[in-house]
């Protein structure tokens, strides 16, 4: 028999002592906190809540797109007071994961870029050297010269020894060529995380796993993912953090990242909220990809 998840919504004594198991609390933003640009309501108090009693908050993100100091601005419009250093984003995941993990001897240790300039800026912080990226001279059409360049190896970057794929919202034939080239040559094939969509305006768009399925499918190659449910993440999180995981609880709106992320990493418990992808019937369905231990409503449950 499966055990379904504990509700807690509106149950008090249930509440308490759900928050007596845990001193830390990782948080996914977007579908947990708030949709788009749109806090959801009591998400600040909540937060303040936790905070007043003690637990430590981090917000666990697979958004590549943003470096810790954008997501921090965001999070500061939005009212949520914050620091860069609660904040473990799939961009910094990458970035310490190639400098303190697999640390390749420079030169090397180049990387060549599928993303946005989140993954830039933590790449700069860890002190690795790329290519790729944002450069305009990528985003443009295939040539003539490129196809030579690129097949005699004139166009490519000796050093470049990873490839890692994010959410590039300029993704192009160029790139692809790019990226396929450095793999064929050996670079290591990193993802920053494999979420196929990503939740905007109340609808889905694609995810930064969509970016390296044609790589993968070019390759035959999985990508190492550092994003959830990856637990390269979770090591690199515990490595930066030294919590407890028996004290430590996932919070988060979808079953095959955010709860899988947390039963996987063997946390002390996982907390679904139903304001972002995965709904009851998801982990009611018969082969659901993971079962919360608790769910609520929405986040602001919490208080009471």
């Amino acid at each position: 028999m499966v055990q379904l998840p504990r509700h807690l919504s509106g149950d008090q004594a249930a509440i308490n002592e759900f928050l007596d198991k845990f001193d830390v609390f990782l948080l996914d933003c977007d579908g947990v906190l708030w949709s788009g640009d749109h806090i959801f309501p009591g998400t600040v108090e909540t937060l303040e809540l936790l905070r007043s009693k003690g637990k430590q908050v981090v917000f666990v993100t697979n958004n590549s797109t943003k470096s810790r100091a954008d997501y921090q601005k965001k999070l500061m419009s939005m009212g949520i007071p914050s620091s860069i250093d609660e904040i473990f984003a799939s961009a910094y995941s990458s970035a310490v994961y190639i400098a303190r993990i697999l640390k390749i001897p420079p030169p090397k240790n180049k990387v060549y870029v599928l993303g946005e300039s989140g993954i830039e800026t933590e790449l700069k912080s860890e002190g690795i050297e790329f290519i790729g990226g944002t450069d305009p001279s990528y985003r443009r059409d295939i040539t003539p010269e490129d196809y030579k360049g690129i097949a005699d190896g004139s166009l490519l970057d000796d050093n470049v020894g990873i490839v890692l794929a994010g959410l590039d919202f300029h993704v192009n034939y160029l790139k692809l060529s790019h990226a396929y080239h450095y793999l064929a040559r050996g670079a290591k094939f990193l993802a920053t995380n494999t979420d196929s969509t990503l939740p905007s305006n109340h609808t889905f768009f694609p995810g930064a796993g969509s970016i390296s399925i044609p790589l993968i499918n070019m390759t035959g190659q999985q990508p190492t993912a550092l994003g959830k449910p990856s637990q390269a993440m979770m090591d690199s999180i515990e490595g930066k953090f030294q919590f407890d995981r028996k004290r430590t609880c996932m919070v988060g709106d979808r079953l095959d990242t955010d709860i899988r992320f947390g039963i996987e990493g063997k946390l002390g418990g996982t907390l679904a909220v139903l304001t972002g992808v995965s709904k009851k019937g998801d982990w009611e369905a018969e082969g659901a990809p993971a079962i919360p231990a608790y769910y609520v409503e929405k986040l602001s449950d919490l208080r009471g």
